[in-house]
């Protein structure tokens, strides 16, 4: 066992366990949140200790990031923004550096450079309003109502928010030292290096592969601590079985792909890794220094230092280094070697018992050192670092699990990285604390992006599944998704469903429907509970893609505006409303022009027209083409508010609205007038209102009348 080093000087508060929610002591409660702040508080501030100049704090360690006087500010930033956001704090401390300070965190697109120049404050005033931040904080605490346990509502959720956004900028901020010049920086002995290494790669133990059971695996945050919101919902998963290697990949193991062409070579890369590799002009890992032409020369940049190359240590790379390694060794051995998925790391992760340690069972949460160590030293179950020492790069990209809801007081915490473009990391490094040092945790980075990041490979045959699904921002279909499957508003039912509701009530024959103006196809999936076949049919190939997409069984999201810039997140999946494969099964969504419809081979015992008539430029042609697709005895259900516009329809097609020979002309005379010769009216006209939201302060209200004919 190794010999345990405390990364902390006597003065400054080892890092602890994030927080239980519950207890039966509030008060209790209330001191141990005041010691996890103040001990994260310090924590973060002595990191800072290890710069030895000041344009270390001004000059940007990479192109793509903030230089690191931005990071030393924002998290105090963050507490003030969160507090006045909940309505906590009624005043602000700073203006200026608050704004300042608040955004432009995540990294930036290694082919999108920030040139834009920024008037930093001063050391001295970051440091005093990081004073000020700190004893209003902690009279937030002392003041606070508190209850247990807390939830998401809690003044004391936001605080732990703020510490644990505090505890991630730790570890992100030590990266950032790590890329600077090493004349700026300076070892500090509450900050210490691991001493063992193996100076001879021929040295290092061989890598191995161990095999793993399949299981299913469910996923979802249910233990009693602090969780960022992507964490909470369900996710259930069948993993085959599949082979893992016993360690992560080392230095020694990563060097033979260097040896053998690995960076010139394109075969290993794919297009974002070629991108890459190209811009970057890179050649071995970002942390080595030297050439791979002397591999006896080779040093590693620590946080603070570098040394001489420690080969048994985890080799340091980005998602895109990793996968092109895999691609290469798979091709050496013939074996389908890639990075593990998300699902498989977690059936590894069973053989780690327990989140709160009183010890620490490997190289984590700054209980050992201030770097790696050797990739043998910890065994955890069958294999080592399964936890620690490095994160461990997925092939999976972070995506919000089922019933995800985003937290109101950090919307854009989550949201942004549900891109496709942002892989997951499991397993925490040496400086992963609190939150991130958990089973549950789930941090995403892009591809390109360097952390204290490695890898372990597995033999598998998962293929994971390209995920490029953004937020859906197109307004128009935004506004239909939220009208058709948003929630309810002002009492008003939703309208799709309750135009099904009367068309069962309306039909005996359940045979054929056609749900024509479909849009997003919420009533064509309600059509689908009780007929034996339903046509959904929209001009829109963008309404259609969304509709097959969730006929796919594969959530869509979309965003609401709240007002100006701001922005509201939703997801719809069929299952919340009840519906599922067997509804999905039975419809068929297709493109389809209204005023040219296609004969068909088969009638429809219901054609539903809703909102439709009055948006047609040939509303009369429609009637009579969907005359003849209507079985006999079959029923024609139009709804419509009959707002008649120039725009859509030409004046002299409207069909009501209008004075004939002076006389007033409404629609619904003119549907009595073109449909009594092929159907009888079974039904009064009825109103059905319905609401469209526009911000979270406008809406449309309106009434459409519906018809009901039957054809004779």
């Amino acid at each position: 066992m190794a010999q345990h080093h405390q990364a902390f000087s006597p003065e400054l508060p080892a890092p602890t366990h994030t927080l239980l929610l519950s207890g039966s002591d509030a008060e209790q409660k209330r001191q141990e949140l005041l010691g996890y702040f103040q001990q994260t508080w310090a924590l973060y501030e002595s990191l800072f200790d290890c710069l030895a100049d000041e344009q270390a704090y001004y000059t940007k360690a990479i192109s793509l990031r903030h230089p690191l006087v931005f990071y030393f500010g924002h998290t105090a930033t963050f507490y003030i923004n969160k507090l006045v956001a909940a309505g906590l704090l009624d005043n602000r401390v700073d203006d200026h550096i608050e704004a300042m300070m608040a955004i432009g965190v995540d990294e930036m697109s290694w082919d999108d450079l920030d040139a834009t120049h920024y008037a930093w404050p001063t050391l001295a005033e970051l440091r005093d309003y990081r004073g000020k931040v700190r004893h209003l904080v902690e009279s937030v605490i002392k003041e606070m109502p508190l209850t247990l346990p807390i939830g998401w509502d809690s003044p004391a959720w936001v605080i732990l928010m703020g510490i644990e956004h505090e505890r991630i900028h730790l570890e992100t901020s030590s990266v950032l030292i790590r890329q600077l010049p090493l004349a700026w920086v300076k070892p500090q002995p509450y900050w210490p290096a691991c001493p063992d290494a193996r100076h001879d790669r021929h040295a290092v133990p061989q890598n191995r592969l161990i095999a793993v059971a399949g299981a299913r695996v469910t996923q979802g945050k249910t233990d009693d601590t602090y969780g960022w919101d992507n964490e909470y919902g369900t996710l259930s998963t069948e993993v085959k079985p599949f082979e893992a290697s016993q360690m992560l990949a080392s230095n020694a193991e990563f060097f033979a792909f260097i040896t053998a062409g690995g960076y010139r070579d394109d075969r290993w890369w794919d297009e974002e890794g070629l991108g890459w590799r190209n811009f970057a002009q890179a050649t071995m890992p970002t942390f080595w220094v030297g050439s791979p032409e002397e591999p006896d020369q080779l040093r590693l940049r620590l946080m603070t230092e570098e040394v001489a190359m420690p080969w048994d240590w985890p080799v340091e790379v980005n998602q895109l280094e990793a996968a092109a390694f895999c691609r290469w060794k798979a091709d050496k051995t013939g074996r389908s070697v890639q990075l593990p998925s998300e699902a498989e790391w977690l059936l590894l992760r069973e053989q780690v018992e327990g989140d709160r340690w009183l010890q620490a069972p490997g190289n984590l949460n700054l209980a050992w050192w201030a770097s790696s160590c050797p990739v043998d030293r910890f065994a955890q179950g069958e294999f080592f670092d399964v936890v620690g020492n490095v994160w461990q790069w997925t092939t999976t990209p972070i995506n919000g699990l089922e019933g995800f809801k985003v937290h109101p007081l950090y919307d854009d915490f989550s949201t942004p990285t549900f891109d496709g473009k942002h892989a997951l990391i499991k397993g925490g490094s040496w400086i992963s604390t609190g939150n991130e040092a958990i089973k549950s945790s789930r941090y995403a980075f892009r591809r390109h992006f360097f952390q204290h990041a490695g890898f372990r490979y597995v033999v598998s045959n998962h293929q994971e599944k390209k995920m490029l699904n953004p937020y859906e921002t197109d307004s128009m279909v935004s506004q239909y998704l939220d009208f058709q499957y948003g929630p309810g508003y002002f009492g008003t039912e939703n309208y799709a469903k309750a135009l099904v509701d009367i068309a069962c009530r309306m039909t005996d024959k359940r045979g054929r429907a056609l749900d024509i103006g479909c849009a997003t196809g919420r009533a064509s999936f309600e059509l689908a509970r009780y007929f034996e076949q339903v046509v959904g049919m929209d001009y829109s190939a963008r309404f259609i893609d969304v509709a097959l997409q969730l006929t796919s069984g594969e959530d869509f999201r979309y965003v609401t505006q709240e007002e100006g810039d701001l922005v509201e997140y939703h997801q719809v999946r069929l299952k919340d409303f009840g519906l599922g494969a067997e509804q999905a099964s039975r419809i068929q969504f297709m493109q389809g022009d209204a005023c040219n419809l296609k004969p068909q081979k088969a009638g429809y015992d219901l054609v539903l027209a809703a909102n439709l008539i009055d948006r047609l430029r040939q509303p009369k042609r429609f009637l009579q083409d969907v005359t003849r697709m209507i079985n006999t005895g079959g029923v024609l259900m139009l709804s419509s508010p009959y707002t008649w516009l120039e725009e859509y329809t030409p004046k002299e097609n409207w069909l009501g609205g209008i004075r004939e020979n002076g006389e007033a002309l409404t629609t619904y005379q003119a549907l009595q007038r073109l449909l009594a010769a092929d159907f009888e009216e079974i039904a009064a006209p009825q109103d059905v209102p319905f609401v469209i939201r526009e911000t979270a302060r406008k809406y449309q209200h309106s009434v459409a009348q519906l018809t009901v004919w039957r054809k004779r």
